[in-house]
This record gives structure tokens, C-alpha cells and sequence, in this order.
């Protein structure tokens, strides 16, 4: 079964989000999460773009609160 690039940069995001409330994240997890919705765009619609754009600013957004 293939895996919907999106979706999987969505869940790499979310959890990159989720462990670095927990001080559990590292730049890998942060590169990783980059690197899959930068994979995802290859494949997404417009609107997933624009979740896409969301996602990346929402990691720009808690990158520099760190």
C-alpha cells in the first residue's frame, strides 16, 4: 500500500509539534518534517498545498520561539 505523502507530512509536523512540548525534539526531527512536506508537494492538490504552506509556517513559528 502506498503512503499518501501528504498525510504522512501532516503526522511527521504534528508529532515533531507534539514531542517538542515534551523537549524530545532534535534538528533531525525538524529536517525530517521538512524533507516530508517537501516530498508532499510533488503529489498534493492546491488545497493540500495550502495545508502544506500552514505546516511549514507552523514549524518556522516554533522554530523561532526556540
Amino acid at each position: 500500500m502506498e503512503t499518501n505523502l501528504f498525510e504522512r507530512a501532516k503526522q511527521m509536523v504534528q508529532q515533531f509539534l507534539n514531542d517538542e512540548q515534551d523537549d524530545q525534539t532534535s534538528d533531525q526531527d525538524k529536517t525530517a518534517a521538512k524533507a516530508a512536506i517537501q516530498s508532499a508537494y510533488a503529489e498534493a492538490d492546491p488545497e493540500q498545498r495550502a495545508q502544506l504552506e500552514q505546516l511549514e509556517q507552523q514549524l518556522e513559528q516554533k522554530n523561532k520561539l526556540h
